[in-house]
């Protein structure tokens, strides 16, 4: 019995949640350098350290997980794409496993670099906000990756 087919209602409620999970994940990359700007212009340093406090446990407790949730609705929409019982969308097209390997990056990038450096930020190294951003550029250009292979679909 399949359970869903590729654009039927169920795949499609998978799909929402896999595009609104990425919103949360990417947020605070379009967001953050905005906020750090005129936080650091309104109260220097101070502020600068406080914003990065609450935005580690941002990125701990909601961003990183958001990123992780939609690898994992990504991978059920693959499992999803069925019609007349075989997969559209399989694990060996090229675009797939460069899906997977391009999360796979952005979740080391968020994990291994973002959060470490706005943790040591929030803790009063202020020199670590470089390391912020070079991640957030990096991750930046791996989400482009990630849109490009979603949208194109090379090698489907």
């Amino acid at each position: 019995m399949v359970l869903a087919a590729l654009r039927d209602d169920a795949y499609n409620a998978v799909l929402l949640l896999h595009i609104v999970s990425v919103i949360a994940a990417f947020a605070p990359a379009a967001v953050n350098p905005y906020v750090e700007a005129k936080i650091k212009a309104a109260e220097g340093d101070a502020g600068v350290i406080q914003h990065y406090r609450y935005a580690s446990q941002a990125s701990k407790g909601v961003h990183f997980p958001a990123l992780v949730v939609a690898g994992v609705f990504g991978g059920a929409l693959i499992g999803m794409s069925k019609t007349g019982g075989e997969l559209v969308w399989k694990f060996e097209q090229t675009w797939i496993w460069g899906g997977i390997l391009t999360w796979v990056l952005l979740c080391g990038v968020v994990s291994g670099m973002i959060i470490p450096a706005e943790k040591a930020v929030g803790a009063g190294d202020t020199t670590a906000a470089a390391k912020v951003a070079r991640g957030g550029g990096i991750a930046t250009v791996l989400l482009l990756v990630q849109l490009y292979l979603m949208i194109f679909k090379p090698g489907a």
